[in-house]
């Protein structure tokens, strides 16, 4: 029997209660559950949605027989994406269920043809075929995204994820964006394993409450353990304050600098004029982004971390011009992916080959031309006697070489 009945909960006679909330960080605080159901949780803004699990799921922790069933259409790879592969990979105790459209009485092939012509194939895939699809402008290939993977940390301390320790033989790279420690946007570092080709994260940090008085100390005290390793600091807004501090309190060494070359923008270097850090100017972010997309693309970096892959599926075209710049879309970050573009900047560019004497864009071209050495002209074409191949010389750029076959003429910096 039923004794109260509102809009929002109903009180029945044998003292059980049906409640319904919001899905905010404080709604069902302090209270117990018998059974706790997230209806669409994929659509639950991704900070609403980690403050409202983090609260409400010790309400049902204490029970021998309490239940959490979450239920969602997929919406990208989102928090719900990151609870259904852990289900399905048996990482949590969850138990995955999938319910598609034909497993509703009568939907046919049909009806199927009829939903896709009036809406879209992608559409239909999500709403209706259970796939996580994320955003078709993003940076990264949805293809690529669709089938990369994350792992758990092995271990985690001051909100530093580390996936690997560090090892005396090898060279660390650690690429930092700051904020201002206000609980908006989030102060990031991501520390690289540079030593060889493909590059690797290896630990990662990220937080919107730490200052920039206190992260020139936190920085130094990472990468000291991380072998003394380069750091490159985004010197914008508040960085230019986090990277002085860490070159003169803290007397760090292995800070990058960058040298102005007026409109050719910044480069990374030593000597007259050279400054702290990078600015990231529209120039730098869009050769960052390109770089950063190649290296992912051609798995030259390697990452699993989750929540570099969530800004990735996340970081989109900021409009339809095909011109337009890169960004978080609304209510999202990009502090980690800003890190991996400033990494892919920097490992592109003359000095840092110079410096560590490699070079993943030679390594980039390369494996193409072994995908492509069964075929007799590999990125070229022949017109009669004529061949034009594309080379790629020492700083990365590619040409086009006109020669004769039976005489070829090979600039003196191609190996």
């Amino acid at each position: 029997g039923v004794d109260t009945y509102n809009k929002r909960s109903i009180n029945l006679e044998n003292g059980s209660r049906v409640i319904a909330t919001s899905s905010s960080g404080s709604a069902a605080r302090g209270m117990s559950f018998s059974l706790i159901f997230l209806d669409e949780f994929a659509f639950v803004p991704p900070h609403d949605a980690e403050d409202f699990f983090r609260s409400v799921y010790p309400t049902i922790s204490s029970g021998a027989d309490t239940k959490m069933i979450v239920v969602s259409t997929p919406k990208g790879m989102n928090h719900f994406y990151k609870m259904w592969m852990e289900a399905q990979e048996k990482r949590s105790a969850f138990k995955p269920i999938e319910i598609n459209w034909w497993d509703v009485p009568g939907r046919d092939e049909d009806w199927k043809q009829m939903q896709i012509a009036n809406t879209s194939e992608d559409q239909f895939r999500q709403e209706f075929e259970t796939q996580f699809i994320g955003s078709a402008s993003t940076l990264i290939s949805p293809s690529k995204l669709s089938n990369m993977s994350f792992i758990n940390p092995i271990r985690k301390k001051d909100e530093v994820d580390f996936y690997e320790e560090p090892k005396p033989d090898r060279r660390y790279l650690i690429t930092v964006d700051c904020a201002r420690g206000l609980r908006l946007d989030y102060s990031a570092f991501v520390v690289f394993d540079v030593t060889t080709i493909p590059y690797k994260v290896v630990a990662k940090f990220r937080s919107n409450t730490i200052t920039p008085m206190i992260y020139p100390q936190f920085l130094a005290n990472i990468g000291t353990y991380f072998n003394n390793a380069h750091i490159l600091v985004e010197a914008n807004d508040v960085g230019g304050q986090v990277v002085g501090a860490l070159y003169e309190d803290f007397e760090y060494e292995n800070l990058l600098k960058t040298v102005s070359k007026g409109r050719a923008g910044f480069v990374l270097g030593e000597g007259q004029g050279a400054k702290l850090g990078v600015t990231t100017s529209a120039s730098v972010k869009t050769k960052g982004c390109s770089n950063f997309k190649s290296l992912i693309e051609t798995d030259k970096l390697l990452t699993e971390d989750y929540e570099i892959y969530v800004e990735m599926t996340t970081f989109t075209r900021k409009n339809d011009n095909v011109n337009s710049s890169f960004e978080a879309e609304p209510g999202t970050n990009d502090d980690l992916v800003m890190c991996m573009v400033l990494f892919g900047w920097c490992v592109s560019s003359e000095y840092w080959n110079e410096l560590t004497d490699t070079n993943v864009s030679k390594s980039i071209y390369d494996d193409k031309l072994e995908e492509n050495s069964t075929e007799e002209y590999a990125l070229g074409f022949q017109t009669n006697n004529v061949m034009a191949d594309r080379i790629m010389d020492n700083q990365g750029d590619i040409w086009t070489v006109i020669t004769d076959n039976e005489d070829p003429i090979i600039p003196d910096w191609y190996d």
